[in-house]
């Protein structure tokens, strides 16, 4: 079994259990080849982030039960597409990103500096 880092280089970690989070649904953002959107970056939504991505085409934030999403809502914990949360970077939208939950493919769209410069103050 592969172990997945995160782009600290250290052993990746949870990011949301509640909502469950991540392309597999087991919580962490770690990113197979089935991940073709390299659901890499663990964020925490706001507000002004869920409208931006409503806007952009990529709405987190009303329900699909028929997927079994409830919807995200602000101050929740995402495993967000690294390409997308380049985008918001882009824009000036960039959610705050968990560095330890956050896997390293994200490096692949996004500078460590990035990352770190929207960082929440755990990853220290």
């Amino acid at each position: 079994m592969t172990e997945h880092k995160n782009v600290l280089g250290s052993p990746l970690e949870i990011c949301s259990i509640d909502p469950l989070t991540g392309f597999t649904r087991e919580g962490n953002c770690k990113v197979t080849e089935e991940d073709i959107g390299v659901h890499a970056v663990c964020v925490i939504v706001s507000e002004e982030f869920l409208e931006f991505s409503k806007r952009v085409g990529n709405d987190l934030s009303t329900p699909m039960p028929i997927f079994g999403f409830a919807g995200l809502k602000p101050g929740d914990r995402w495993c967000l597409c690294a390409p997308r949360w380049k985008q918001a970077l882009d824009n000036d939208m960039a959610p705050p990103v968990d560095l330890k939950a956050t896997h390293e493919s994200a490096l692949q769209y996004a500078t460590f500096a990035d990352l770190l410069l929207h960082s929440i103050g755990n990853d220290t």
